[in-house]
């Protein structure tokens, strides 16, 4: 099993994802003899998970069903143990287009926190590209590479504890992009220019305030970086759902009457003005936001070596 390889069938040691549901759904590495507790019972790893297909439909010991799913990075930014807080998947999107990375990318990252970027970024660069990430933490620094190395990504990515604001990333003149995630970016910003290839490197700073991002972009300005410009994503959400409508009266039976010379003071006619056609009514799908949506997580922060 591999976050950037597919593998078809479950093995003894493999991370794999337990769906329950939409909103339910949880990691567990599988491992012979060892049992999973589920809502719906039991899950035996020996007989119910390993040499089964990703994907399939496993019935616990009290009749339901669980979804044995092959991890991604984006199902593993939605289930992993979080360490520090993380990014999702929607600001993750946008960070991958706007630092240009493809196959064989070089890029640099500080810090690593939780990995939830850190698979994204490796699943991206795979498999002849390279990431390394710097984090300042030792405890995390080592859990991170254990969590790689249980991913089979190791490869991949070089995990370095260090602080990068003093010692930066560790190389030289390599990287086509490089990611800060620190409470100050603004004393990395030399040594990202450091790190990045001659002309032409991407980089991108996360900040959750305003102030960060006035100062980052100060240093930038500084160091010579060029196309600075400052993002915000907000996720908003619209419910689909059919609905039901009459089919409006528009006033084409007075029209008419009056066309064809129809005289409403004449008492004969009295009965004929209220009798109308029956209105109709019309299905249509319609998209509705909803009353809620996700509000501000950070500023995302972009520019270019010159």
């Amino acid at each position: 099993m591999s976050f950037v390889e597919y593998g078809d069938t479950i093995k003894d040691g493999d991370t794999a994802i337990v769906f329950l549901g939409h909103e339910s759904m949880f990691p567990v590495k599988v491992q012979h003899g060892t049992v999973t507790q589920t809502k719906y019972g039991v899950i035996r790893h020996s007989t119910d998970l390993i040499g089964k297909k990703y994907g399939s439909k496993v019935t616990c010991s009290k009749g339901g069903w669980v979804f044995i799913l092959h991890p991604t990075p984006e199902l593993w930014t939605m289930n992993l143990p979080h360490r520090t807080q993380i990014l999702y998947s929607t600001d993750i999107s946008i960070i991958t287009m706007m630092l240009e990375l493809k196959p064989g990318s070089i890029v640099c990252e500080s810090g690593t926190g939780s990995g939830s970027l850190s698979h994204a970024l490796i699943r991206t660069v795979a498999p002849t590209g390279h990431l390394y990430t710097v984090e300042f933490h030792q405890q995390r620094a080592e859990k991170a590479r254990e969590e790689f190395r249980e991913h089979g990504v190791e490869h991949l990515v070089t995990v370095t504890n260090q602080d990068v604001c003093k010692n930066g990333f560790g190389v030289s003149n390599i990287a086509d992009a490089v990611f800060l995630d620190i409470p100050s970016p603004w004393e990395a910003i030399g040594h990202a220019k450091s790190a990045l290839k001659a002309e032409g490197g991407r980089i991108c700073s996360f900040s959750p305030c305003i102030e960060q991002v006035q100062r980052t972009c100060l240093a930038m300005e500084e160091y010579g970086f060029t196309e600075i410009n400052t993002l915000e994503i907000l996720l908003r959400v619209y419910n689909v759902r059919t609905i039901s409508l009459q089919i409006p009266d528009l006033g084409k039976a007075a029209e008419d009457n009056s066309s064809t010379g129809f005289d409403s003071s004449n008492p004969s006619n009295q009965g004929s003005l209220c009798a109308s056609p029956q209105q109709g009514t019309v299905q249509f799908k319609s998209g509705v936001p909803l009353r809620e949506m996700v509000g501000h997580t950070g500023y995302l922060t972009f520019a270019t070596k010159s």
